[in-house]
Parts: C-alpha cells; sequence; structure tokens
C-alpha cells in the first residue's frame, strides 16, 4: 500500500509523513534520498534526523530506492522521503537523457512495494504549481517530477497535500468531486 504526501517546500509534509508512519506502529525504514553536499543541507538532514524516534533504522541511497525496497521483508513500514531528491539525483546522474532512468525507477519502486507487500509513505514537492523555470534543466525537472508524482498519487491508496502545515486529504476531495459529476452537477 502507498500513502503519498506532496505540497510546497516546507510545507509540513515530511512531519506529517513521519507523524503518520509513527501512528502505524512498529518499526520504520526510514529511506533517505538527500546528500550532504554542502553545510545547509548537512543542517537540514540532521533536523530531520533529530526529529526521527530512535527506534526507526535509517538507510541513505540517492538512486536506487527500488533495491534497497527488495531487500526489505513483508509487510514494512517504509517512509521514501523523498521523491523529489531522487528525481534531481537521477536527472543529474543522467542528465544526457534521464527520463528513461527516471521512468525505470518509479516503475521498478511501484512494482516492488506490490510485489514485497511493503507499506510505502512518500514524500515529494509540488512543483507544478509555481512559474515555468526559465532554463532548460528546470524545466526538465519540473516535468520529470510531476510524471513522477502523478505516477505515485495514481498508485496510493492515500493522496495527502499539505499546505502551511495544514494536511488536505486529496483523495477524498478527489472522490467527492468524480461523485457530483455522476450525479449531473
Amino acid at each position: 500500500m502507498v500513502t503519498f504526501f506532496t505540497g510546497g517546500v516546507r510545507s509540513g509534509k515530511s512531519m506529517w509523513a513521519e507523524q503518520y508512519a509513527a501512528d502505524l506502529g512498529g518499526p520504520v525504514l526510514y529511506l533517505a534520498t538527500a546528500e550532504a553536499r554542502d553545510d545547509e543541507m548537512r543542517e537540514r538532514i540532521a533536523r530531520h534526523q533529530a526529529r526521527r524516534p530512535s527506534t526507526w533504522t535509517t538507510r541513505e541511497e540517492p538512486l536506487a530506492v527500488a533495491s534497497v525496497l527488495g531487500e526489505q521483508p513483508a509487510g514494512t513500514v517504509v517512509l521514501l522521503d523523498c521523491l523529489s531528491l531522487l528525481v534531481t539525483n537521477l536527472l543529474l546522474a543522467y542528465e544526457a537523457d534521464p527520463e528513461p532512468m527516471v521512468e525505470k525507477e518509479i516503475h521498478a519502486l511501484l512494482a516492488t512495494v506490490w510485489a514485497r507487500k511493503l507499506r510505502l509513505i512518500v514524500v515529494s514537492n509540488e512543483v507544478g504549481m509555481g512559474i515555468v523555470p526559465t532554463y532548460p534543466l528546470g524545466r526538465s525537472y519540473r516535468d520529470l517530477l510531476g510524471w513522477a508524482n502523478q505516477r505515485i498519487a495514481g498508485a496510493a491508496a492515500e493522496t495527502y497535500l499539505v499546505v502551511c502545515g495544514i494536511v488536505v486529504d486529496v483523495g477524498k476531495l478527489e472522490a467527492g468531486w468524480a461523485r457530483k459529476l455522476r450525479q449531473g452537477g
């Protein structure tokens, strides 16, 4: 089962995803995609680490998330934080032609979750509500992450949008909208 948390930068989505994982009870594998390449990122990573329960296991994997998922026993709760950085890492690693690698990783990630019967919670930035980047790499990133977010949300049993620290159950909104359309409203 997949649960998806998305929203803007610093909206509180990681905090809500962490609380969601904690509420499930039992052990959690925190799958981190960030790389500490500068002091600011090291500080961000340290803040995230300090918030997590000491009983959680952390695994850092910037590129091959599906392979880590494939090592987990059935029923494992995995918190992937975050899809945005996974797409960034793949884009930078395969800058000449990143789309096939991003598609391959997302498909493998979902296939592994279902095959291994994992409980995956995914955190990702919503980048489609902002301005169009003026440079090609930025547009490529926005498009690839938008595609990846759509695939994860489409596979998710629950999808939450976090805005200003407030969680909105997007799945319920979508269901209500679709119901209203079917009723001719």
